[in-house]
């Protein structure tokens, strides 16, 4: 694949501010999320906000790091191959996070749905975070064994060379090919399973329920669109395919066809998460509506406040006082004299 060919100026720019825009948009409304559940702590014990939060922060980071790369690769062909490296290390590994981390959250689900007495010995704050680790271990090992060949296989003179920044051109073996294409098929192999295997169960146990009915049901759509959040994370894994499809047919918008593939496989699967997880749960939007809303005071209603502070203000001290000059007669005990 030829990566050197570039875009019109006009072009690349309007490409760039899309992908930038949309990267802005998707961080300032994840940091929304992660303010709220900060700031909240009765999110702080739920497994369930505990594993989203390390979604929307894995996301956060993808979408940081790979709109840089996108931007480097239309703005310069002379990046340092170390510090390409750790760009592409931090982007595959939150890249290999996302089909993980869905799985752990449908099984959490499926846990807090059919195993609902041994939700809270299983699904403990202690745990959640061990399994947040072992996570990030996983998505890790696999980008950093490529580095590990890359420097086995380069000179060291490589890591301080500049050039394009793209995974094509660091990783040139023909076993990095091999490699990402059977650690894919394994991931998502493993997510496949674990979601199909949730799903089926909540969904037996929803047309079972007869006393909370309404939370399975909303359980079984909730992995639901986990599966469509990873079908869309799956497409990027057959994106070479499509380019491959549709390039011939239109060999002059070629640009265009991977900067659509890019924008729909990488960049708006990341706005499911929202939808998903923030605006359908009752609780932790009531707690977000707080920093969206943005009502502006006229200055009518700002004297009418001020009215209203000072009329409560007043109320309080005439109170005060009425309390303070009303004197209460304690009756005597009517058996103190007789006792005496």
């Amino acid at each position: 694949m030829n990566l050197t060919i570039k875009d019109a100026f006009e072009t690349a720019l309007v490409k760039n501010l899309v992908i930038v825009a949309m990267g802005i948009v998707i961080n300032c409304i994840n940091g929304i999320i992660i303010l709220t559940f900060f700031r909240n702590s009765v999110f702080h014990c739920e497994t369930r906000y505990i594993l989203y939060m390390n979604l929307v922060v894995n996301d956060m980071t993808m979408i940081f790091v790979s709109v840089t790369l996108h931007v480097l690769t239309h703005a310069t062909s002379s990046v340092n191959s170390s510090v390409c490296c750790t760009l592409i290390v931090i982007s595959s590994t939150t890249y290999m996070n996302t089909p993980i981390i869905l799985a752990g959250m449908a099984i959490e689900r499926y846990i807090a749905i059919c195993k609902p007495l041994h939700h809270t010995q299983i699904c403990t704050v202690r745990r959640t975070y061990v399994l947040i680790g072992l996570t990030w271990a996983v998505g890790f090992t696999p980008t950093i064994v490529d580095v590990f060949i890359v420097y086995a296989i380069e000179p060291t003179r490589f890591f301080s060379s500049v050039g394009l920044c793209h995974p094509l051109i660091i990783y040139i073996s023909q076993i990095y090919a091999q490699k990402t294409q059977v650690v894919q098929g394994l991931y998502m192999s493993f997510v496949w399973l674990m979601l199909i295997y949730t799903y089926l169960r909540v969904f037996l146990t929803a047309r079972a329920a007869t006393c909370d009915a309404a939370s399975a049901k909303k359980a079984q759509s909730t992995i639901l669109l986990h599966g469509a959040q990873l079908l869309l994370c799956m497409l990027s894994y057959i994106t070479p395919y499509i380019e491959m499809a549709l390039v011939p047919f239109f060999p002059v918008h070629r640009s265009t066809i991977m900067f659509l593939c890019y924008l729909i496989t990488m960049i708006l699967p990341r706005l499911l998460s929202p939808l998903i997880y923030s605006i359908r749960d009752q609780k932790f939007a009531k707690c977000m509506s707080q920093y969206y809303s943005c009502r502006v005071n006229t200055p009518k209603e700002h004297r009418k406040r001020r009215r209203m502070s000072s009329f409560s203000k007043k109320v309080f001290t005439t109170c005060t006082l009425s309390l303070r000059n009303t004197h209460v007669k304690i009756p005597m005990n009517p058996y103190s004299r007789s006792q005496q």
